[in-house]
Parts: C-alpha cells; sequence; structure tokens
C-alpha cells in the first residue's frame, strides 16, 4: 500500500486487516509522520510491516515487489493540496505521475497487476450537473486536479494495452473524521489546507481565524458546498473495490461519497456543536481553483461493489474531535483511554 501512512492510508490499512489481509505499507514519510506505525500497533495489537521508499526509485520498488508475496497494490501515495499545486505545479506533476509511471513499470515487471487508485473529485473540473455521475465529462480546475485525471488517463492506456491488469479507480471526494479509537486522524498542522483540520486549529485557538474562502457561491448560504465522506467509510470503499478486482479481475471506476452536500458553514457549526467550542472565522475572497459546488452520485459503487457511506457529518465531527484531545493527552493516557477492536482469523493474501 503506497503512501499507507498517511491520513487515508492509516484508516485503509486497519480495514484490509480487518478483512483478513496482511498489507504492508510504502511511504517516503514526506507528508506523514513515522510514529503513527506505534498508533496502528496499538490499535491492531499487531507490528506493522513498512518499508521507507520514494516511489520515484525505480529499482528499490523493484525490488520491493520482486518478493513475489503480494496479490495487488492500493496506490494512496501523492501530493493533495489544491492550493500548494498553484503554487507548485512542476511538483505536482514530479511526484504525483512521476510516481504512478513509476509504480505501473516495476508493477509490468514483476507484478502484480491488480491496482485500486486513490483518484478525487477534481477530475470533474466545475461540475456540469449535480449530483455527479461517473460519466460526467472530466476536465480539471487546478495543477492537483490535472494530475489526477492525467493518472487516470494513463492507467486507461495501460489497462487498454494490457487486458492482464484490473484496475479500480476511487474517484474520493471530501474525506474526514478520525477512527473510532481516536489514536489516528488528520492533525491540525499548519500547513495543512482542508477544511477539517484548518478547523481544528481554529477550535483549538492556534494561530489566525480560520478563513472562509468565499461567501457569494451561487449556495444556499454562500460558501462552497462539498460532499464529506467519513474516511472509515472510505477506507473501507477500498477494500471493497480490491475483492472485486482479485474476484473477477475487471476494472471499474467509481465515486466515494455520500450523495449529500454541506456547505463550509453547516460544517463549521456541526464541529462547534461536536467540540462545544466556538469557532472564530473570518471571510477571505475565493480561492483559486475551487468550484462551488461538488457532490456525488454514488449509485454506481453501491451497485457494482457493494458500498454505502454509513456515518454523516455529525459522526465526521465528533471521531475528528475525539482523535484531536486524544493526540493532546500523554501517551500513557492515550494507551489506557484506547479502545483495541478485535481481529479476526486467519489472515490471508497480501498487498502492498
Amino acid at each position: 500500500m503506497t503512501g499507507g501512512a498517511g491520513y487515508i492510508g492509516t484508516h485503509v490499512y486497519i480495514e484490509l486487516l480487518r478483512a483478513g489481509f496482511r498489507p504492508a505499507i510504502l511511504d517516503n514519510f514526506s507528508n506523514s509522520d513515522p510514529a503513527v506505525l506505534g498508533a496502528l500497533e496499538e490499535i491492531t495489537g499487531q507490528p506493522v510491516d513498512c518499508t521507507r521508499i520514494d516511489l520515484r526509485d525505480g529499482p528499490a520498488l523493484s525490488a520491493v515487489l520482486a518478493q513475489g508475496r503480494f496479490a495487488g497494490v492500493i496506490h494512496l501515495a501523492a501530493l493533495k493540496s489544491v492550493p500548494e499545486s498553484l503554487l507548485h505545479p512542476s511538483a505536482y506533476v514530479d511526484n504525483n505521475l512521476g510516481g504512478l509511471v513509476s509504480l505501473v513499470r516495476a508493477m509490468e515487471a514483476v507484478g502484480p497487476r491488480a491496482l485500486v487508485f486513490s483518484s478525487s473529485a477534481t477530475v470533474y473540473g466545475t461540475p456540469e450537473r449535480l449530483p455527479i455521475p461517473e460519466d460526467a465529462a472530466r476536465g480539471f480546475t487546478n495543477p492537483y486536479g490535472f494530475t489526477k485525471l492525467a493518472a487516470e488517463q494513463i492507467l486507461e492506456m495501460v489497462a487498454t494495452a494490457d487486458p492482464r491488469w484490473a484496475i479500480g479507480t476511487l474517484r474520493y471526494f471530501n474525506p474526514a473524521g478520525a477512527h473510532s479509537s481516536g489514536l489516528i486522524g488528520e492533525a491540525p498542522v499548519e500547513s495543512a489546507t482542508n477544511l477539517f483540520p484548518a478547523i481544528a486549529r481554529a477550535a483549538l485557538c492556534r494561530g489566525a481565524p480560520l478563513q472562509l474562502f468565499g461567501s457569494d457561491y451561487p449556495t444556499r448560504d454562500g460558501t462552497a458546498e462539498r460532499d464529506f465522506i467519513h474516511v472509515e467509510d472510505l477506507a473501507a470503499g477500498h477494500v471493497l473495490s480490491l475483492r472485486r478486482l482479485l474476484d473477477d479481475g475487471r476494472g471499474h471506476r467509481v465515486n466515494l461519497g455520500t450523495g449529500q452536500g454541506h456547505t463550509v458553514l453547516e460544517v463549521i457549526r456541526a464541529y462547534a456543536a461536536a467540540s462545544g467550542r466556538d469557532i472564530p472565522y473570518r471571510i477571505a475572497p475565493r480561492r483559486p481553483g475551487d468550484v462551488a459546488r461538488c457532490v456525488a452520485d454514488p449509485a454506481l459503487a453501491e451497485r457494482l461493489l457493494g458500498f454505502r457511506a454509513t456515518r454523516g457529518l455529525e459522526a465526521m465531527c465528533h471521531s475528528a474531535w475525539n482523535a484531536l484531545i486524544r493526540a493532546e493527552m500523554p501517551r500513557q493516557a492515550r494507551a489506557r483511554a484506547a479502545a483495541r477492536p478485535g481481529w479476526p482469523a486467519p489472515l490471508q493474501r497480501s498487498l502492498i
């Protein structure tokens, strides 16, 4: 699992173990903290198989895959900040597309050829209709979105050229929330530009008030509207996608969302209610590269994979706040507070 030590990757790792797989993590830790591996061990009660590697190092990557024990790959490793991509587009192309091409070459050389790819709703550009179905026109409004669209097109060409490939393309909408244990979640680091960690910083009174980018969008309260999906629901979608690839060898391309949109102001109010804190914010101009509304049509994912999001905005806010508070505790107190779930046995097929 590439990028497996990141926010989404850690939650996918746990779901894979629950499903009976034995996942291995590859990560260069450019956007994650090695300390998260200890949290994964606390949650699962098992050691974590992790290799520090940059995907663009082709020989090192091929050496890992050549171990020959992997049933499939879940590719999560990418830079993902829209504002950052506008400032450093070449870095996004180099990392997101360079890493993908290196991975595909290694998989072509030594296998496997089952791949779950982390895509994004940004491939829809400015949506022509809502909710957005998978056959909607594709486009992009920022360099990050360009890299996801280009990656999808590369993988489509790869699958057309070689029918041995089975590729599941998962178009994420807006992941939010944290694991039910409270031991992992999305850290409210200063550089994070996603809405939930930015709200968390404001709730903790760290730095300036939350910037609300745009209040004149054509939405019910003037703020941008997004489809937020709980990260644990999102993680479960990866397991369903992988199983489908391994069971029938056929690729798919689906949205992972809820079909329900929430505006930025609605999220702020929900987070304030969950945390019991005031969320100070100020209105700022619209941010380049943002769209007014982006909501998924999740029907195809349910039909093909049996996927349905089960957690709403309230659960996202409560779990995110719980993880944030636990992160503020001393380590010993966190360990005593953590609820360790049970794990099914035996483990089966491996994947990276």
